[in-house]
């Protein structure tokens, strides 16, 4: 798979207990993800944050550690990146989705 040099980064804050049909939410945009062909997907669990409503989420009080922040990052073509957003929009109830354009200097996978 080839993406462009100038591709795009996608990127979704969310909360770690957010869920879609139940699931954990961004389990089900990475699986999205992965189904429309983008090149890649990683989770990035923090450890502290906060959002729009300015609660505190961290892992150092137990009371607070129950939906500490995630961060999911995708990085693909322009053309893919902007088919997610609608998705996203969808999926997302709160949250931040950024985007922003990625120089990507190399992709690729050992040969087999």
């Amino acid at each position: 798979m080839k993406i462009p040099s100038d591709g795009k980064l996608l990127r979704v804050f969310i909360g770690e207990a957010d869920k879609w049909d139940g699931k954990p939410l961004y389990e089900e945009i990475v699986l999205l993800a992965r189904k429309n062909g983008m090149a890649g997907a990683t989770v990035v669990k923090g450890s502290m944050g906060f959002g729009c409503k300015s609660r505190m989420h961290t892992s150092k009080l137990l009371e607070l550690s129950t939906d500490l922040p995630v961060i999911i990052e995708i990085v693909d073509s322009e053309e893919k990146i902007n088919a997610m957003v609608p998705l996203l929009d969808e999926m997302v109830k709160e949250g931040l989705v950024t985007m922003e354009k990625a120089n990507v200097i190399m992709y690729r996978a050992e040969k087999k």
